[in-house]
């Protein structure tokens, strides 16, 4: 468990300040932040030696103000190429996300709501791009406690 509070840590440092944390889930962390309102689930991706422009991380957000649930969003390690082809596999599911800059997300709503499905039964979710110098890259992350933190998530909104 410290483990993975140190690593929300690192990618939560200076923005964690303004937020309420709703707690710490194996390798995800659930948190409200009342300004917005919004709240969200967060984990950082497995280490690597891969060269990274960016700690990444991975967020599951609901916005209750905007009718936002299971919104989901990927910080990847590298910017990405102009037109990038990013593909999230978890499990045997593969699904075909959009972005720009460093950023990634599903489609639309109903992939959201597959992505977050898929996520609750597997045990670990890669994303492969390509970046802004033409190399194939992926971030993977451990599921282990990503239901939990998003069920907390969820319920932090709920309760606002």
């Amino acid at each position: 468990m410290l483990r993975a509070i140190a690593l929300l840590a690192g990618v939560l440092a200076a923005p964690l300040a303004a937020k309420d944390s709703l707690g710490v889930f194996s390798n995800w962390g659930a948190f409200r932040d009342p300004s917005v309102p919004r709240c969200y689930a967060i984990a950082k991706p497995e280490p690597n030696r891969r060269a990274r422009d960016h700690d990444g991380f991975a967020t599951i957000g609901t916005w209750p103000g905007r009718q936002v649930r299971g919104q989901v969003h990927f910080r990847l390690s590298r910017m990405l190429a102009e037109r990038p082809s990013l593909q999230l596999r978890i499990g045997s599911q593969r699904f075909d996300l959009t972005g720009g800059g460093a950023d990634a997300w599903a489609q639309n709503r109903t992939m959201d709501a597959a992505i977050v499905a898929a996520m609750r039964t597997a045990t670990r979710m890669t994303i492969r791009g390509t970046d802004s110098r033409g190399r194939r890259f992926s971030d993977s992350y451990a599921l282990a406690g990503a239901a939990t933190a998003m069920d907390a998530a969820t319920l932090g909104c709920a309760r606002r």
